[in-house]
């Protein structure tokens, strides 16, 4: 049995926030659509634990999309200062209503009345509009009960293989690849 690599990542993210790097929780997702076309782009990540590593966004945006037909996913953090990387890949879950709503609360209230203004990712006529419906909600939101959109939700890649990337003098880099199995997880050293 090897070592629990999701208290590794904990153990990491928490040294890139410590080292203050800049949104140390942006993470590149990657998807990809019905016909294996790949689209990559960053996120922020919300929870890691033993469930899953957590994003949210419009479900009705194209990486919404791609996870839902797909049901799989691929991110990976890299924190230059600190010369680590963590690739992550396996199948994604859709969270709970409840757990959705729960983190809509913790946003600040500019950025739920953004979400409930954007329809993410289509078309706009011009930015123009878009601050326009933003200052029209935050009129007819006075107080900080802003619904949660139906289709904002969030999404959980539930880990079959983290890979931890310590960068190593002359590119010798240390490599270490964790698979999930029934048994637990199973370490394999890969070379640089």
């Amino acid at each position: 049995m090897a070592a629990d690599p999701i208290a590794r990542f904990n153990r990491w993210f928490a040294q890139a926030r410590r080292a203050r790097i800049p949104l140390a929780e942006n993470m590149a997702l990657a998807t990809a659509d019905g016909a294996g076309r790949p689209s990559v782009r960053f996120v922020l990540l919300k929870h890691a634990d033993r469930d899953g590593f957590v994003f949210y966004t419009n479900g009705r945006s194209p990486k919404g999309r791609e996870l839902r037909q797909r049901r799989r996913a691929a991110v990976v953090f890299y924190w230059d200062p600190i010369g680590k990387q963590v690739r992550v890949e396996g199948p994604v879950e859709e969270v709970s209503a409840a757990e959705a709503d729960a983190y809509w609360e913790t946003r600040p209230r500019e950025s739920r009345l953004a979400g409930l203004a954007s329809t993410q990712s289509a078309p706009l006529a011009s930015r123009a509009a878009l601050l326009a419906r933003w200052k029209k909600l935050g009129r007819e939101y006075r107080t900080d009960a802003i619904p949660r959109p139906r289709e904002w939700t969030g999404f959980r890649i539930i880990p079959q293989g983290i890979e931890f990337w310590t960068r190593g003098d002359h590119r010798l880099h240390h490599r270490e690849l964790f698979v999930r199995s029934r048994g637990g997880w199973t370490r394999t050293l890969l070379q640089p």
